[in-house]
């Protein structure tokens, strides 16, 4: 199946739901591993977390330098990315296979999140949104739709009314808050329901933002549950 490396987490036996949690550029599969205890989740609906490790490729934006990356960043300034699109294609695909894995394991992709931190959070938006099958929801974290018009070109409608929990620093000099909200309006015009809180940090996650990471969660399981 997937070519990825992944860290799995389960919160207890026979999970019923799972995370695939996308790290960002240049950090790796254990980035998110220790906030999970911290999203105070109940034993009462076990999850399965599933951390990727992204594959090591040069980075053009960083001199060529080969580094774990979702997608090569080709040009950057303050409010705009120029990105390898085959390059997301790539990912997005080895996403997919990752949730095709879950499907064998038991789990419907109506029960499957996609998360994601910076690049990890491109992704996670650009395979959510585009996916075949109806998933439960994304977790957008400090990140940014690299090209709207190619995501809303490949949008599956059946993604409509999709919740979609987007965070972002609003200090954040790697990915402005702006290109957040960019990204949060363009989502909502593909009719998501979307979910959009700031918080007084840079380009990181704090602990009341995973707290309520851990709460909106709760509140998706408790509607899946009896689906």
């Amino acid at each position: 199946m997937s070519t990825l490396s992944v860290i799995e987490l389960e919160t207890a036996a026979n999970p019923k739901f799972t995370v695939i949690w996308l790290h960002g550029l240049g950090a790796n599969a254990n980035d998110f591993v220790p906030v999970i205890p911290e999203l105070n989740l109940s034993s009462q609906f076990p999850v399965r977390f599933v951390f990727p490790n992204a594959p090591e490729i040069p980075v053009t934006i960083n001199g060529g330098y080969v580094m774990p990356a979702w997608y090569d960043i080709l040009e950057m300034s303050a409010d705009y990315r120029k990105v390898d699109q085959a390059g997301i294609q790539r990912s997005v695909e080895q996403v997919r296979q990752l949730i095709a894995r879950e499907q064998q394991r038991g789990i419907a992709a109506s029960h499957i999140f996609l998360a994601g931190f910076s690049q990890g959070g491109a992704i996670a938006y650009q395979a959510a949104l585009t996916h075949a099958e109806r998933v439960a929801g994304v977790i957008a974290l400090s990140t940014y739709i690299p090209d709207p018009q190619v995501l809303q070109a490949q949008f599956n409608p059946v993604q409509q009314q999709l919740p979609v929990l987007i965070a972002h620093g609003q200090y954040d000099g790697v990915v402005p808050l702006s290109m957040g909200q960019s990204a949060c309006a363009v989502v909502q015009q593909l009719g998501c329901l979307v979910s959009w809180q700031e918080y007084a940090m840079e380009h990181q996650v704090c602990l009341e933002e995973i707290r309520a990471i851990g709460n909106w969660l709760s509140l998706q399981f408790q509607s899946l549950k009896n689906l």
